[in-house]
């Protein structure tokens, strides 16, 4: 397998999300009230439409191929190349991310041809965040044997890579007969940044060679500094003197008392905004560059929360050209 490092076209592509020494923030898709779980597809896009005038900088989409009585989404995802696609065609400035794609379940090629599509058609806003999914038993649905998936993981990476890097090159599963050269079309601008979310059954150090950062979910503080210091590290070893981002998962329910103190809940908080600022703060001195929250099952309106955010935490952490 190649050595793939990140090219400074691909940073450029995410540096409104990713930057050193600061912070960004966005939402994960759906934005859904508590006790919602068929979503309103043309109201999120209204969402989406409000989080970008607001000033989030990343909207996240899930990729949740199946469901099963034994692990219970009950939320009815879309597609997340459909619904990529529209959410690239109804925002403007905000980033979109897969959070993410399972990379073992779906053929390289076929990720790399959607990945170039929604870079397009949102003029260069898409990271392409790949993980290894969460639910072995799929494996077996698409006819994968769930104890290769490491290694299926890495070797699609690498197909991925070659085909929304620049230039872009086909890897073919295998040559064709008449030795027919293929490409993909139409022809990009500027690579698709690749990011890891979760750790696809990978080591840091082959996160921080191949991808430009790392997202994981929430942990507590204590956690949270001792994996930030192992992907610092990994990166010292493995990326010297290369950027390489950390981005964090929050689950997130906004009191309507602005100055409630924060309730830890699983994967995220309970707290007010006042000291949502000070925890994201916090996060942002320990080397946090992203975080995507989490307000599904809000017991407020979605817009409500989005609104405030806006006005009382972005202000805070978002500047400049981007804000």
């Amino acid at each position: 397998m190649s050595d793939f490092s990140t090219s400074p076209l691909q940073q450029s592509a995410a540096s409104a999300l990713f930057r050193e020494h600061e912070l960004s923030i966005g939402l994960v898709m759906p934005l859904l009230r508590e006790g919602q779980t068929v979503p309103d597809y043309a109201a999120q896009l209204d969402l989406a439409q409000r989080a970008d005038a607001a000033g989030f900088r990343a909207l996240w989409v899930r990729d949740v191929p199946l469901n099963s009585a034994d692990y219970p989404d009950p939320i009815g995802h879309l597609d997340p190349w459909v619904f990529l696609g529209g959410l690239a065609t109804r925002t403007r400035r905000v980033m979109l991310v897969s959070g993410a794609v399972v990379l073992p379940l779906r053929h390289p090629l076929h990720i790399a041809k959607a990945a170039i599509s929604v870079q397009e058609l949102s003029g260069g806003r898409f990271v392409l965040g790949l993980g290894s999914g969460d639910r072995p038993p799929e494996y077996a649905a698409f006819g994968q044997d769930g104890n290769a998936r490491r290694e299926l993981f890495r070797q699609h990476w690498e197909v991925v890579g070659a085909a929304v890097g620049l230039p872009s090159h086909v890897v073919p599963d295998r040559e064709a007969d008449d030795g027919t050269a293929f490409y993909l079309l139409p022809r990009q601008q500027r690579a698709v940044p690749l990011l890891a979310v979760g750790s696809g059954g990978q080591s840091v150090d082959w996160i921080a060679r191949h991808a430009i950062g790392w997202m994981t979910y929430h942990r507590d503080p204590a956690t949270q500094r001792d994996r930030h210091s192992m992907w610092r590290a990994a990166c010292e070893r493995t990326a010297p003197g290369r950027f390489r981002a950390f981005g964090v998962a929050v689950r997130l329910e906004l009191s309507e008392n602005a100055l409630e103190p924060p309730t830890a809940l699983n994967l995220g908080y309970r707290t007010g905004a006042q000291p949502l600022v000070a925890i994201l703060e916090e996060m942002r001195a320990a080397g946090v560059h992203h975080v995507a929250l989490n307000i599904t099952n809000s017991q407020r309106p979605v817009a409500e929360v989005i609104d405030e955010l806006a006005q009382a935490v972005l202000p805070a952490f978002h500047h400049g050209e981007n804000a």
